[in-house]
């Protein structure tokens, strides 16, 4: 568990006299009137990704607010959260999450629905629902980045050669050594029916099949020398040190090790798999009405733009795509590294989190029994 020190609170009145004069720039920085408590608890995905929202969002609204952001790390999954509401005691006020657990969350009554009005204007007074992507606002979320799982290779692992295509991943014999992939069915699914060269618009289509599946399954299998991650830090750490040859992850930490420690790893664009990482409140949160502020702080397009400067995600709004300069420590060009960068999205998927979120049971199912032996696996449908 970490901390960012609370900001003085000469800073917070000064802020929200700045507030009340109207001075441009500061709207995304609303402080709370009557703090209900002395901290605001996030649940976030550690590493390089919550070392990024540190410096560009709780250390800010810390700073703006006053009160003090204590982070607490996950690998994803309902699973706590679940058990955290039946139980009537939820120790966060903020989820970071992916918009198919989300969905899920919301469906099982285990989030609060968020107002509609939640996010600011853009800071040209465009509203909020024409500036964000299609689809950010959920019932219970609201869309901040969108980030890519893709593959990384050594690149001293294949002299003479380069991975170019998402089908490389599965070809053993022209780039060998050992695999590294998420322990889920998310997005390994859809890289194995791409392996067969199944068009993008028919992957969940096929998916939703039990030839599909089983032609997905089967491709899985036939690796050898696989290894499962959950923790997003490990195939980073994994290809840094030669343990694997090729790897999935997220592009931003793959990107953290090729910047900041000179890693021997490129990324495959191919395939790239992209998703929205949304905010969310919990049922039951402690404090509610803060959780909705550093939500809609979070999320104002100089507090996105500020992110992209970190790690290169996305931004959920138009806004602050316009504003993406420069990486903070190193003045590498982050728009060439970001997901959605025509260059880099030309062979990208984007995940069908609805299917997911009405089908994660009975597919993780599936993907436990067939692949990770933990149980038989039962007819497909």
């Amino acid at each position: 568990m970490a901390r960012v020190e609370r900001g003085r609170g000469w800073r917070a009145l000064l802020l929200a006299l700045a507030l009340g004069a109207g001075v441009p720039g500061m709207l995304e920085a609303e402080p709370l009137a009557t703090p209900a408590a002395e901290s605001l608890t996030v649940l976030s995905w550690g590493g390089a990704y919550e070392r990024a929202q540190r410096r560009a969002l709780f250390a800010p609204f810390s700073e703006a607010s006053g009160l003090a952001v204590t982070v607490e790390r996950y690998n994803g999954g309902l699973a706590a959260l679940r058990r955290a509401v039946q139980a009537g005691s939820v120790p966060w006020d903020v989820i970071d999450m992916t918009r198919s657990e989300a969905m899920a969350a919301c469906q099982e009554g285990l989030l609060e629905p968020l107002p509609e009005d939640l996010a600011a204007p853009a800071p040209d007074g465009t509203p909020a629902g024409r500036d964000f992507l299609e689809g950010a606002f959920g019932a219970c979320s609201l869309t901040h980045s969108v980030f890519a799982t893709v593959v990384a290779y050594r690149t001293d692992a294949f002299p003479g050669r380069r991975p170019t295509e998402i089908a490389d991943l599965f070809d053993q014999r022209r780039f060998p050594g050992p695999r590294a992939l998420q322990r889920t069915p998310s997005v390994n699914l859809e890289w194995a029916l791409l392996a067969y060269d199944v068009p993008r618009e028919e992957l969940y289509r096929l998916l939703s099949t039990r030839r599909g599946l089983s032609l997905a399954l089967a491709r899985l299998a036939s690796l050898e020398n696989l290894r499962w991650w959950e923790a997003g830090n490990t195939p980073v750490e994994w290809l840094v040190d030669g343990e694997v040859t090729m790897a999935s992850g997220y592009n931003g930490r793959f990107f953290d090790a090729m910047v900041n420690r000179d890693a021997p790893i490129a990324i495959l664009w191919d395939g790239q798999v992209q998703e929205h990482e949304v905010w969310a409140i919990p049922r039951h949160a402690a404090h509610p009405e803060a959780a909705r502020r550093f939500i809609r702080f979070a999320t104002a397009t100089e507090r996105q733009a500020a992110l992209t400067r970190h790690i290169p995600y996305g931004p959920s709004r138009h806004s602050a795509t316009e504003r993406i300069t420069t990486h903070a420590d190193s003045g590498v060009d982050m728009r060439l590294h970001i997901p959605t960068h025509p260059l880099n999205a030309r062979g990208a998927v984007t995940k069908d989190e609805g299917w997911y979120a009405q089908t994660h049971a009975r597919i993780g199912e599936l993907f436990r029994g067939a692949l990770l032996a933990e149980e038989p696996l039962p007819d497909a449908p």
